[in-house]
């Protein structure tokens, strides 16, 4: 790609779920420059501490310019054949789930895209998780329990729009930085809008709350089950929007009608007149959010955190209105674009279901696949445990550094060095998981890639390399794609852009669709280079009919 000095380049910083633009330029004596883009709707121009210093984070140092064998530096023609030709030879001898991909939140959506179609239709495994599998699974599960979709249902604006902000498990201060500064920002606006803080700990962002809950330990579920009781008590349901939008509710509200006032005092560690205080403020306030984060998702009983608040907003209609509903946000920059290309274990391309027939053959339909996954694959935890039981013997981890981020961090890196084949690709030369690898593959970092994200607001966002490819590093799809025609199924992955594979990920999520599925970008199915390379942030649902709508749907 040729890289123009002359002007400032729209990208997305690579931190976190906000997905901020940003305006990047290279002066010709080399200097960059990175400020805020004003016209991106996820920030208007606001950039956290992270974002204003990415020009910093740019250096060569340390970086893995060129494809390696044992520590070898080799070229890519070398490399990529071993990495074929031992996944193929795994794969006779053992079968497709001898193999594994461990993927990451880093990966742009064209990346994610690739890798999750070679290993589900061709390999045939479903052997592909990520490691956002550690942060928002919960939230994928309850939302696919409560909607039957992992939709999120509100925007950014909303934060804005609504009259009280429930923070459940959420420093939104120090974790989603833009998002604090837009709530504060409207809060100075409207004095009127009140914020609570739910969280053990007395964090930043108790700095704009008018309560503070300083709940105990995973006493969330005891807290909204009370919550819809105390609801239900006082007449502050929507009865029509129950009896039109959801099922099960009765069952739902005797069950939590079981525990009064003081068992959940108990159950969360807070006293009864704040529990009352809480529960009135959040009963007479029509337009809530309810904005939660690791703090509900990271926990042995996430997923049912995630339903008993959705289940509040449910009872009450506060959904799909403006200033209201519940807003799962995101850690990774696209964690939320591996869910649409199917990046878990348990998930096929566009949000259909690998444990159901007709989508299974939908995707296979699609993608004229030889051998669809028919089962899920082992997801993170169990993926490592089956590298170092000799199940999984040939493993390729992308983007991520799973010896330092994944739970039990020496018996995973005991196993990555047992496994017989490691297969890492990275920017950097030296991570405690690339120092286990057989083969080390160089991949573009940011400021190079070209690719899409999707925020945590449902917005796909073109992340856009304004510095040239250093050394032989090249993106991450690239190298997926190469590895599958070498592996014998090139036609299938003859990709020559990421445009190319964006238009195939839009025609997959429209296809035999019909309005089924919520994840629709059909609008965007038939995108050339010269519109991708355009495309402006847009939110999903985006159908192409009835008639096209690429502006997409705020909730």
């Amino acid at each position: 790609m040729k890289i123009d000095e002359a002007r400032e380049v729209r990208t997305t910083c690579p931190y976190c779920g906000v997905g901020c633009g940003v305006l990047a330029k290279v002066a010709a004596d080399g200097e960059i420059t990175v400020r805020g883009d004003p016209d991106h709707p996820a920030n208007f121009g606001r950039l956290c501490s992270k974002g204003s210093a990415l020009a910093e984070t740019i250096d060569l140092d340390g970086r893995l310019l060129y494809p390696e064998i044992h520590g070898r530096r080799t070229g890519w023609d070398e490399a990529l054949d071993l990495v074929a030709s031992t996944f193929s030879q795994t794969i006779a001898e053992h079968g497709p789930d001898a193999v594994a991909f461990y993927v990451s939140g880093q990966l742009l959506t064209e990346d994610y895209y690739v890798a999750n179609k070679l290993m589900k239709g061709f390999i045939g495994s479903a052997n592909i998780d990520t490691n956002s599998r550690l942060c928002m699974a919960s939230s994928v599960a309850g939302h696919r329990r409560a909607f039957g979709s992992d939709t999120v249902p509100g925007s950014y604006e909303d934060l804005e729009l609504a009259d009280l902000i429930v923070l459940v498990g959420s420093n939104l201060g120090w974790c989603h930085p833009v998002l604090y500064q837009r709530i504060a920002a409207a809060r100075e606006k409207r004095p009127e809008m009140k914020v609570v803080l739910i969280d053990p700990r007395r964090t930043m962002t108790a700095d704009i709350a008018d309560m503070h809950l300083a709940i105990a330990a995973d006493g969330d579920v005891a807290l909204f089950t009370g919550l819809l009781a105390y609801l239900g008590k006082n007449d502050a349901l929507d009865r029509a929007y129950i009896a039109a939008h959801t099922t099960g509710f009765e069952g739902a509200i005797a069950a939590a009608s079981a525990l009064d006032l003081s068992g959940i005092a108990a159950a969360t560690g807070l006293g009864e007149d704040e529990l009352v205080r809480f529960y009135s403020l959040f009963t007479a306030t029509a337009k809530t959010v309810t904005v939660y984060s690791q703090g509900v998702n990271q926990s042995c009983s996430g997923t049912d955190k995630v339903n008993t608040i959705i289940n509040c907003h449910l009872a009450t209609g506060r959904i799909g209105k403006p200033g209201t509903g519940p807003f799962s946000v995101t850690g990774q920059p696209n964690a939320m674009g591996g869910r649409e290309v199917g990046g878990l274990a348990n998930m096929l391309a566009a949000h259909m279901e690998i444990e159901n027939p007709e989508h299974r053959g939908r995707v296979q339909r699609f993608w004229s696949a030889p051998a669809i996954a028919k089962k899920p694959g082992l997801k993170a935890v169990e993926m490592f445990q089956a590298v170092a039981d000799g199940r999984i013997r040939a493993l390729w981890i992308m983007a991520t550094n799973p010896v330092d981020s994944m739970p039990d961090a020496d018996a995973v890196e005991a196993a990555i060095k047992a496994c017989p084949f490691v297969v890492v690709s990275d920017v950097l030369a030296m991570t405690d998981t690339v120092r286990h690898a057989h083969v080390r593959l160089p991949a573009a970092a940011w400021g190079e890639k070209d690719g899409s994200v999707t925020n945590s607001e449902r917005r796909i966002s073109r992340q856009r390399a304004f510095l040239a490819t250093p050394g032989e590093a090249r993106a991450d799809w690239w190298i997926i794609a190469e590895v599958a025609k070498l592996m014998g199924f090139g036609e299938a992955f003859s990709h020559a852009s990421a445009a190319d594979i964006f238009a195939e990920h839009a025609a997959v999520s429209a296809f035999e669709n019909d309005g089924a599925r919520d994840f629709d970008i059909g609008a965007y199915a038939g995108v050339d280079a010269e519109t991708y390379e355009e495309l402006a942030p847009f939110q999903w649902p985006a159908p192409a009919s009835p008639s096209p709508s690429r502006g997409g749907s705020a909730r």
